[in-house]
């Protein structure tokens, strides 16, 4: 067994939404280290893919487009189907966030995060089943990795219902995709990020310093931290796990103690 044997992604096709910035750029970056033979990133700004396939290089291909609706969803579906036969790699990081006062938070707020948060990432996996399943067997499975959120493990501070309550329902949501696609060698998992520089994140990405002070390992995350963790589930490193969501935020979730406690030990 050698390191290649575990973590390359060679020969691989794979697809990430929202790849053109942020966590899904990270998790773009992880698959070009691990020899990834082509990887597609689409975002709704032409200019953002345009500026990251030309810094990334030939393997990187863009496409245009709103997944959050169903039009959106078959478009990306078609133009996939029309360049490949086969998909060996979903990545669902497209996401939104609202954040509002509970007593003035609108209805918009929440019907726009559920949508990309949630309804997407069912239905593309769905509409893409054919490419996945045309990559998929038992020796080698194909991959869909959702982007997740520790806020759907936690509770955050700050009002974002709807982005929180849709992390969680998508947590479960692999578990149950999870349950119905691994008799078809698709299997399904999710990672739960914490502070990334981002553009949903603004803190962590504009105030690293402030961020890591509430962070167990006192910094925040990098595209190390996101791309190894995306090639660990995306290649033979990851094929027994299924179901699961990897929390990778530098122990905020499972190693956080209150002031007051930590202060006492």
């Amino acid at each position: 067994m050698t390191l290649e044997d575990l973590f390359s992604l060679k020969g691989r096709v794979a697809l990430v939404t929202g790849g053109s910035r942020g966590i899904g750029k990270m998790i773009v970056e992880g698959f070009l280290a691990a020899g990834i033979e082509r990887v597609y990133i689409s975002a709704r700004k032409i200019h953002e893919i345009e500026d990251t396939c030309a810094e990334l290089g030939g393997k990187v291909v863009g496409t245009q487009g709103d997944i959050s609706t169903l039009d959106g969803i078959e478009a990306l579906v078609a133009e996939i189907s029309n360049r490949e036969s086969k998909l060996d790699i979903l990545v669902n990081n497209a996401g939104a966030a609202w954040g509002a006062d509970y007593l003035e938070f609108p209805e918009a707020g929440w019907d726009k995060v559920m949508a990309l948060n949630v309804k997407t990432p069912f239905f593309l996996t769905q509409k893409l089943h054919k490419l996945l399943t045309a990559a998929a067997s038992h020796e080698r499975p194909a991959k869909v990795i959702n982007i997740c959120s520790i806020d759907g493990l936690r509770i955050n501070p700050w009002e974002t219902y709807s982005y929180q309550a849709s992390k969680a329902s998508l947590i479960h949501l692999t578990r149950r995709m999870a349950a119905r696609l691994v008799k078809d060698h698709v299997y399904v998992t999710a990672i739960a990020p914490g502070a990334f520089p981002s553009s949903m994140n603004k803190v962590a990405r504009d105030h690293a310093d402030q961020s890591s002070k509430g962070i167990p390992n006192q910094r925040i995350g990098d595209a190390f931290d996101m791309g190894g963790s995306a090639v660990y589930l995306a290649s033979r490193a990851g094929d027994y796990t299924v179901g699961e969501t990897l929390t990778v935020d530098g122990g905020i979730v499972n190693a956080h103690l209150p002031s007051h406690f930590a202060e006492a030990i």
